[in-house]
Formats: structure tokens, C-alpha cells, sequence
């Protein structure tokens, strides 16, 4: 058993049910994940990097891509949903369809591989001066 499953373990079992589905389409796209705790909810990450954290609350599932810019670029897709930069409130009654998280997680990787390129890029063009 991870730290996942322990979390899972004292969430209601119609909450824990949502919770583990959005982790098994998750780990469908990323099998690779590495799975955790962080800000106390179950978290996703790849190359260190967190994508995905997910937590039960009292009236909504609460998704967090751990960037302000992913849910602002799916707004039109998000309309159905209360969301802010770097939330998004899935009502109980109505579970996000898969093809909408797995949106979600691809453009929070790309946003991930693309400051990887840029960040590469900048070490090219600024090397660190040997010591």
C-alpha cells in the first residue's frame, strides 16, 4: 500500500470512488507517474515535477494542475465548471468525463516538456562560469 492508498483509505467511499478513477485515467496517460502527498492531497508528478493533485471536499473534487496556466487556456472547455488559475471544482454529481482530464494532464505536461526545452535553451546560451 502507497501513500495514496492510505489516503484513499479515509476518504467516503462515493468521494474515494471519483478520487481513484481520476488517479487510474491519470496513471492510463502517464503510467510512468510517480505517485505522493503534497499540500496534503494525492499528487501526481513526473521527472520530480508535480501534474496532477486531487482531493475530496464537501460538495466538489477539487483539481489542481500545480500551474496558473493550464485551466485559463481550457476555459471554453472548463465553462461547466467552477474553476479558478490554478483549481478546478468538479461537482459530486457530475464527474469529469475522461476525455476532458486527459486534456487537462496533456497540456499540463506540455506546458512541463516546454520549460524543459527553454530551460535547456537558456543553459546554452548562458552557461554557468566553471569554478
Amino acid at each position: 500500500m502507497n501513500v495514496i492508498d492510505e489516503y484513499l483509505r479515509r476518504v467516503e467511499p462515493d468521494k474515494r470512488a471519483q478520487l481513484e478513477r481520476i488517479r487510474r485515467i491519470a496513471k492510463e496517460i502517464v503510467p510512468d507517474a510517480k505517485e505522493m502527498i503534497s499540500y496534503n492531497m494525492p499528487t501526481l508528478a513526473l521527472g520530480g515535477k508535480p501534474f496532477l493533485g486531487f482531493e475530496a471536499h464537501a460538495k466538489h473534487i477539487g483539481i489542481y494542475p500545480f500551474s496558473g496556466k493550464v485551466l485559463p487556456q481550457l476555459m471554453d472547455e472548463l465553462a461547466d465548471y467552477g474553476f479558478s488559475k490554478g483549481a478546478l471544482r468538479v461537482p459530486l454529481d457530475r464527474p469529469i468525463t475522461k476525455r476532458l482530464l486527459r486534456l487537462l494532464i496533456k497540456t499540463r505536461l506540455e506546458e512541463l516538456k516546454s520549460a524543459t526545452r527553454d530551460s535547456a535553451a537558456s543553459a546554452k546560451r548562458h552557461p554557468r562560469p566553471m569554478r
